[in-house]
């Protein structure tokens, strides 16, 4: 890939430059557009925005006309994958937390793990999370964040420039919560419209805020009841776990007397505002609530399998019409934030159920591009490349001995079930390079590493005794 503006300067350039005028040149375009289009084509970004895709054949272009020029030849330009639940508070606590069952999982390590953050740590692991998901192609997340110093995720997000919706963790009551998580209801409800008054809508939208009541285990009715009040009031998003464990549905049917989804809906929840994560033990009358309202999933392989949680029956939501996008969950139940690595196991995990036709590859990219988008509320935005679109976009680099040959071969396919996160050369988000030629350019590796390393090994807090 080549890259320039006339000069030589590319690096310097690309750092200084907030809106600018790229020109991408000879690229293999997987549109996801209506017509699921792939062609070669230039694109033309101005600003934030898509402003024109010129298919091949073409008239001629001035590079001059352009501030920064690169050269696609060979590649593929795809929308920029789309992960609908990611803790960025968990990076930190990669390795920390293998071969525990949820709950356990949760008990023992997770939550005293987060209940240690402070501003410091929280922000560096929010960078942490950032940097890798930059180097996989991932420019949007619904984030959900631990329950204390939210602002500092948020300032990260800010700073090296990822679209994510996110908010602070909702938890009041609960076994085995540790004090420095427990919440009022209250408290918990006006921490939570604080940063949505403070942080939702900035830069022009790529932040946006949701509410995150973690899951109904550590939730009150009255908390729930508030939150479906306050972001229909407000008009954003919810997003919470739900289903991911048969102990944790036995638990939420024993003390609220209904299943999860049903207890959900009874309290005003379920709708196309909600996201639930997971989803792995509905029954038949809870999968016909989430038709009916609306309601998305996401669907994160690697955490169900890494947990023993069990597997979403993805296809039926899919062939019900029900929305379902992907995600690789926090860093210490999945182990990375790669999405094609989810993309891959999602496509490979539901043939032993379902046959060999189960999860083509082409419905696994959508899930990881416009399902993503229409999961988020954000399908008019994002998750295609079109002319008046957001330009989050990649380049990924097929010609790779892991992915060849070429031949005929549909490049969809070789995305999903060949392609690596290493493939990707450049992450293009809002019309602003955040990666080139893998090069973070809005995020100090070098610093957030040393920081991220002194802090989790210099620091007692972070070591939690294992039981």
């Amino acid at each position: 890939m080549g890259l320039g503006n006339g000069d030589g300067t590319v690096e310097k350039g690309l750092r200084a430059m907030t809106s600018q005028r790229i020109l991408i040149r000879n690229g293999q375009l997987i549109t996801m557009n209506s017509q699921r289009d792939i062609y070669q084509a230039d694109i033309i970004i101005e600003g934030k925005r898509i402003a024109s895709i010129i298919p091949k054949p073409q008239q001629s272009i001035d590079p001059a006309d352009f501030d920064l020029v690169i050269d696609a030849t060979g590649k593929i330009v795809m929308p920029g994958l789309i992960q609908a639940h990611i803790h960025l508070s968990q990076t930190l606590f990669r390795g920390q937390a293998d071969d525990l069952e949820l709950l356990d999982w949760l008990q023992q390590r997770i939550w005293p793990l987060e209940a240690a953050h402070d501003e410091e740590s929280l922000y560096y692991s929010a960078m942490l999370g950032c940097a890798e998901l930059f180097r996989g192609g991932t420019t949007c997340i619904m984030d959900m964040e631990t329950v204390h110093h939210t602002d500092a995720a948020f300032q990260a997000i800010l700073e090296n420039g990822l679209r994510a919706v996110s908010g602070k963790v909702m938890m009041d009551c609960g076994e085995g919560v540790p004090d420095g998580l427990r919440e009022k209801a209250i408290e918990s409800i006006q921490e939570s419209v604080r940063l949505l008054e403070k942080w939702h809508g900035r830069d022009e939208g790529r932040i946006r805020f949701a509410f995150q009541p973690r899951f109904a285990v550590s939730c009150s009715d009255d908390l729930l009841r508030e939150v479906a009040r306050l972001a229909d009031y407000y008009g954003v998003m919810i997003h919470t776990h739900a289903s991911e464990n048969r102990r944790e549905v036995g638990l939420i049917q024993r003390e609220r007397g209904a299943r999860n989804i049903v207890y959900l809906h009874e309290l005003g929840l379920t709708g196309p505002n909600l996201l639930l994560a997971h989803c792995i033990w509905l029954d038949d009358s809870e999968i016909e609530i989430l038709r009916q309202t609306g309601t998305s999933v996401v669907h994160c392989p690697s955490s169900n399998l890494k947990l023993a949680s069990g597997l979403a029956p993805v296809p039926e939501y899919l062939e019900k019409g029900i929305t379902v996008a992907l995600g690789a969950d926090g860093a210490p139940c999945a182990n990375n934030l790669d999405m094609f690595q989810e993309m891959r196991l999602a496509a490979l995990i539901h043939k032993v159920r379902y046959g060999p036709t189960a999860m083509p590859a082409a419905q696994v990219l959508e899930m990881a591009t416009l399902s993503g988008a229409r999961a988020m509320g954000l399908e008019e935005e994002i998750g295609s490349l079109e002319v008046g679109k957001r330009a989050d976009l990649i380049i990924v680099n097929l010609n790779q001995v892991h992915s060849l040959p070429e031949t005929d071969v549909d490049p969809v396919s070789r995305l999903v079930y060949s392609a690596r996160a290493s493939d990707v050369e450049t992450t293009i988000i809002d019309g602003r390079v955040v990666m080139f030629n893998r090069e973070l350019l809005t995020i100090n590796e070098r610093e957030v590493i040393e920081n991220c390393n002194r802090i989790v090994g210099q620091e007692d807090r972070f070591v939690v005794p294992v039981k």
